[in-house]
């Protein structure tokens, strides 16, 4: 006979595949004709954008382009400073295994390094590196057996697990505009370098929709008419609504950005500005907390009862760390002396990441990338490195965990010192996401298949073994838990010990003999 059960609903947002792919996007520059020849190249930099991408029979297809600039020495008798850009093709398929085109994928791009090279005064090699990491998840609807009706009779262990069920997912598109001002007593003539990073990321949940706030960092290196190689920096805010069915204040809110497009030009001379566009992809996911009750297993001291187990995967202690450290170092620079700081990249990298204990350690390095000028209006770069550790404590769950940290740079100084020192003041926010694998056994299709024969009451003595708890030795012999710790005045029915001596009331089974059901078990 079937018996009825009572379930709970529980929405899986399943993590199929974490995959960190280098790509290298490859191209060549042709410098156009108004442009003077090329000597060598200064420095390059690029922004990554992806405005398409499609999972189809085990592969991600991902589209974009990276914007390039390039800024280069002339191969003439002035030998000034220029800068010429591009856009380069960027199409990748890259395999994971088990994905379908019902999933979604989330993709984070760092560039880690453009390549120029000059192949002749006319042409530049290029070649960017670029860091993709990608997350790809599965939704699913499942049922959870959590008690059953008109079971009397039926012994149930049962077990509560907080888990983070998913209320739902939801995209947005945001056009990001500004004009970013220049020195009014500059007038350009154009753009030798330009960096973009979104930062100071943020969430406010009312109901049924997550507003989404940050920022995007623009640097902008630029060539003014008069041959001077000037500097501006501005924030352009990136706020946008993403509509999400039932989500509230109480709940649990993933966002990933992606730039999908951006358009860089000059206003005009006298406006002493450049416009700039960029179109965002944001998405947003929705998770609440939730204590599920659940059967892990049953029995029946009367009748013979039948069930499928099953294991579903799901994810539980979802939480986001965000912790700001400070970093300062003397530097020494020798070509510092007779030189100016014009621009500094500051480029963090995790170098290896470790869970010890109840903390997770990291080691990594600062890369500062030094742009200086000197009085002849000549560029030079410079790299220097700046180690650091960092550790996040009071970490649990250590070897279940998925750990994904995010650097941002935040505030940053060059105080140049004598002797051709500079001291590094630099400000990074450590962003840690958290969650762990959690696998629920449950149960299902739970039916008796008839009454136990030969209901004769017994008593038996059983030596407890390493591994037992007293619900085991119960269903073993068709006993109960209270009925156990009863007999053997047990006040903790979750603590027993290897080489106990106890007296298990139970009925015998059929087709156990006297001398059977009187055995002495030993450890």
């Amino acid at each position: 006979m079937v018996v009825n059960t009572i379930k709970e609903n529980l929405n899986v947002n399943k993590k199929v595949a974490t995959r960190k792919e280098i790509v290298f996007v490859e191209g060549d520059m042709i410098v156009p004709d108004a442009k003077p020849d090329v000597l060598n190249v200064i420095c390059t930099s690029g922004v990554v954008c992806i405005y398409k991408k499609e999972i189809i029979d085990e592969k991600i297809k991902i589209e974009g382009n990276v914007d390039t600039y390039i800024m280069y020495m002339t191969d003439d008798n002035e030998e000034r400073t220029r800068g010429i850009n591009t856009s380069l093709n960027l199409s990748e398929v890259i395999n994971i295994p088990n994905i379908t085109n019902e999933m979604e994928s989330y993709i984070c791009t760092n560039m880690k390094e453009i390549e120029a090279k000059v192949v002749n005064e006319r042409k530049i090699s290029i070649k960017a590196t670029i860091e993709l990491t990608i997350e790809v998840y599965s939704k699913e609807e499942i049922s959870i057996v959590n008690s059953l009706e008109n079971a009397d009779e039926i012994k149930m262990l049962q077990e509560q697990l907080s888990v983070n069920s998913l209320i739902g997912s939801g995209e947005t598109k945001i056009y990001a505009k500004e004009n970013i001002a220049i020195d009014n007593i500059d007038n350009l003539v154009e753009i030798l370098k330009l960096n973009v990073n979104i930062e100071n990321k943020d969430i406010k949940i009312s109901y049924n929709k997550v507003l989404t706030k940050a920022e995007a960092e623009v640097k902008m290196v630029y060539l003014t008419e008069d041959n001077r190689i000037n500097k501006t920096m501005a924030t352009i805010p990136i706020i946008g609504f993403v509509d999400i069915q039932d989500v509230n204040e109480g709940n649990i809110c993933d966002t990933n950005y992606e730039i999908r497009n951006i358009l860089v030009k000059p206003n005009s001379v006298e406006e002493h500005s450049v416009y700039i566009e960029m179109e965002m992809s944001v998405t947003a996911t929705a998770y609440e907390e939730k204590t599920i009750n659940m059967i892990q297993d049953l029995y029946s001291p009367s009748e013979n009862i039948e069930f499928n187990k099953k294991t579903v995967r799901t994810i539980a202690g979802k939480r986001e760390i965000v912790e700001t450290r400070d970093i300062s170092e003397r530097l020494r620079i020798e070509e510092l002396q007779d030189r100016n700081i014009v621009d500094v990249d500051v480029v963090p990298n995790i170098i290896k990441q470790n869970m010890m204990g109840d903390k997770i350690i990291y080691n990594g390095e600062l890369e500062l990338r030094f742009m200086l000028m000197g009085e002849d209006l000549q560029i030079l770069m410079k790299k220097e490195v700046i180690s650091f550790e960092y550790n996040l404590d009071n970490i649990s769950d250590g070897d279940n965990l998925n750990i994904r940290t995010n650097i941002e740079i935040g505030a940053q100084d060059f105080i140049i010192q004598e002797g051709g020192e500079v001291l590094a003041n630099v400000q990074m926010r450590m962003h840690t996401m958290l969650d762990k694998n959690v696998n629920m056994n449950t149960i299902d299709e739970v039916q008796t298949t008839g009454e136990r024969e030969e209901q004769d009451y017994s008593i038996i003595m059983y030596i407890v073994k390493k591994g037992d708890s007293l619900w085991k030795i119960a269903k073993m012999f068709g006993s109960t838990v209270d009925d156990i710790a009863r007999v053997n005045g047990i006040e903790d029915e979750n603590t027993i010990f290897p080489g106990q001596k106890l007296f298990i009331p139970r009925y015998k089974r059929k087709g156990m003999s006297s001398k059977q059901a009187s055995m002495i078990n030993y450890a």
